[in-house]
């Protein structure tokens, strides 16, 4: 259980490429390391997880305003004004 936190915890922020993203993803990391820390099992781990990646997902996209993600017909994702 503590190798895949500790995976998840260091993958999971690197796949992440707007602050959205990155946002969710350190909050669900961090929320489900404290959640099974606090808790000691597996349901608080997963509870503390969606806790953090909606909070870190709300702090993420506060700090980019008025940015949307797009797609080209090529499927590159780019950012730009909404």
């Amino acid at each position: 259980m503590k190798k895949i936190l500790l995976v998840a915890a260091l993958i999971l922020p690197l796949a992440a490429c707007t602050q959205t993203e990155k946002g969710a993803a350190v909050g669900a990391a961090s929320g489900a390391i404290i959640g099974g820390a606090v808790s000691n099992d597996v349901e608080g781990a997963a509870v503390g997880a969606a806790i953090g990646g909606v909070a870190g997902a709300l702090i993420g996209r506060a700090s980019e305003p008025g940015y949307c993600i797009y797609r080209d017909r090529y499927g590159r994702r780019y950012t730009a004004r909404c």
